[in-house]
């Protein structure tokens, strides 16, 4: 089966480790018949025999010895069981470990179009509880398998050679008990499957409802929130209780089977013992081994519901496992140049599904130039920028970097010459400090505090506590939108690349601090191409160009004096952003 395949070349490292385990457990298992041997020699040698009497007052040596051998031996399979668990948890452990970050790497190499179609709490199922599951599979599950069925067979061969008749009325009720367990089999997997996707759904809606918990009380929907989450809380738990529920319809025939062991042994072995056939000791060690035959048949139930959740989880990781992106980083030890920054879209057309964003898309921007994109909503503003550092392909045409198809580029390389400041401000767990030096871990704190002061950050971090060792959240607790954008760009800033790219990081912030921004911009120390999307004519006109998008076409280009004398798009918002005072700054802008 491809899945135990999978895992047994994920062992590697640790496949001596769990072989020497499933060795142990099948002679730990084994040992089980040595007791019952054992007891049959003394109720045969010194308690119903013939000559019991007489074995007893001249035997004593023997008898002691027995009792001290069935101490030793459950001693010895003490030792051996907690040895044997201890080499399932190491293996399986290491294993897990080494899954888990080939897993995160794996997550991380994923493309931006793979976060797109795989929610968060999905994967998040995937990396803990689907893992651990798997986990538990191999250390515990594996582990009954093999010494339940290690413990019935070498039961059923002592018993073999005790009586094969007696056996095999032992063994008669053996078919219809499997017959049983397969058909619960093959009802309840499907059940685990959609369980484990109901799971997955409600770990989604918590993790979106804890990470957008600022939203939900800015719209007081606490309640609706609350419903929400409680649907599908009742869904796992209804499909949970379902599937565990299920084995109830099939318990009372498997324990009544397994029950029916007992009353073989009563009915065929009184009988054999009566017949003089064996003897009171040999029925004593087909008693005392009776749970060896029963027992797997009794949990067998118990064993396919853990196998089943097993292969459900198994088969999720298998999938991020094997799943391969479209756009690949290879991360090449090549030594990385410092580009110039020219950048050119050549008939771009980009798709997203089956949604064209992009159409035929062309232009130039020469090293050092200053680029504004403004354009309505959703008319691919965000899309185009997402080209340049290939975060996605496109479904035609080309984008050039220095006069190279970014699809030809090594994507460290690639991203390592562009520094972005995106849409959604993220900010890790960490201080201020960090999260300025997040592209360059050895920036030199005089350093971080410079960007800062370009981004109009510097003033008010000082002003917080602990200043630049502030420490801050995902959600930037203590910032406003302003001062989590003006970090954002500090970030991006402080890599010092060549080509800068802006997605509206300055929305939030009042004009004088965008005055500033912009000022900062236009005077870096290093030579950088910047493309910036705005929505305020105050940050694009300053621009050496502006690009107007529309529906994915671009519709204008020019200067700001060039686009107002064309009196379209960029005119009518330059006049809305203006009102009355829009005509006399028109007209000083054509002069």
């Amino acid at each position: 089966m491809f899945e135990l395949k999978w895992l047994w070349q994920n062992l590697e490292g640790n496949r001596a480790r769990y072989v020497v385990a499933i060795c142990l457990s099948v002679v730990g298992s084994s040992l089980t018949i040595v007791n019952p041997y054992i007891s049959q020699r003394i109720v045969d040698t010194f308690i119903a025999g013939d000559q019991a009497g007489q074995n007893l007052a001249t035997g004593r040596g023997l008898l002691v010895a027995l009792c001290l051998g069935m101490i030793g031996f459950s001693l010895l399979r003490t030792g051996l069981a907690y040895f044997t668990t201890m080499q399932y948890e190491l293996s399986s452990q290491n294993m897990m470990y080494n899954i888990r970050i080939y897993l995160y790497n794996k997550i991380q190499g994923q493309d931006r179009e793979y976060y797109d179609r795989n929610r968060t709490g999905d994967l998040m199922t995937k990396m803990t509880g689907d893992l651990d599951m798997v986990r538990h599979s191999m250390a515990w599950i594996f582990k009954t398998i093999i010494e339940s069925l290690t413990i019935f067979l070498a039961a059923v061969i002592y018993f073999l050679t005790i009586d094969v008749q007696l056996t095999l009325w032992m063994l008669i009720l053996s078919p219809p008990i499997f017959i049983v367990a397969f058909i619960f089999a093959k009802k309840v997997r499907p059940m685990y499957i959609d369980l484990r996707e109901r799971l997955s759904q409600l770990n989604t809606t918590t993790q979106e409802n804890i990470s957008g918990n600022r939203v939900v009380k800015a719209f007081a929907r606490e309640e609706f929130e609350i419903e929400k989450f409680t649907e599908k809380n009742v869904n796992y738990a209804v499909a949970n209780k379902k599937a565990a529920l299920v084995w109830l319809d099939y318990f009372p025939y498997l324990e009544t089977f397994a029950q029916g062991f007992n009353v073989v042994l009563m009915l065929a072995g009184g009988y054999l013992v009566m017949e003089g056939r064996i003897t009171f000791g040999e029925f004593t060690a087909f008693s005392s081994l009776i749970w060896a035959v029963s027992n797997p048949m009794r949990n067998i139930g118990i064993i396919i519901n853990d196998i089943q959740r097993f292969f459900a989880s198994l088969s999720k990781i298998i999938d991020l496992y094997y799943a391969r992106p479209a756009i690949v980083n290879d991360h090449n030890q090549i030594e990385q140049r410092r580009y110039e920054g020219r950048i050119e879209f050549d008939h771009v057309r980009f798709k997203y599904d089956s949604a064209t964003v992009l159409d035929d898309v062309s232009f130039t921007i020469e090293p050092g130039e200053t680029i504004a994109i403004m354009g309505a909503t959703g008319s691919g503003k965000t899309s185009l920028i997402n080209l340049i550092p290939r975060f996605y392909d496109v479904a035609g045409g080309r984008v050039l970097v220095d006069g190279r198809d970014v699809r030809e580029l090594e994507l460290d390389e690639l991203r390592g010459n562009i520094g972005m400041a995106t849409q959604d401000v993220l900010l890790f767990s960490d201080t201020i400090d960090g999260n300025i030096a997040y592209g360059d871990p050895e920036l030199p704190e005089e350093d971080a505090k410079s960007f800062a002061a370009l981004a109009a950050a510097h003033d008010f971090i000082v002003k917080m506590p602990e200043g630049y060792d502030t420490v801050v959240g995902e959600r930037g607790v203590g910032l406003s939108g302003g001062q989590k954008q003006r970090i954002a760009l500090a970030r991006a800033l402080a890599v010092r690349r060549p080509i800068l790219i802006l997605d509206d990081t300055t929305s939030a912030v009042d004009l004088e601090t965008e005055e500033h921004i912009q000022r900062s911009l236009r005077e870096l120390e290093y030579p950088c191409t910047k493309i910036i999307i705005a929505q305020r004519v105050s940050t694009t006109a300053q621009a050496d160009r502006i690009l107007i998008l529309e529906g994915g076409r671009l519709i204008e280009e020019g200067t700001h004096a060039e686009l107002l004398a064309k009196r379209g798009y960029y005119y009518d918002v330059f006049m809305l952003q203006n009102e009355g005072i829009g005509r006399q700054v028109t007209e000083s802008g054509q002069e």
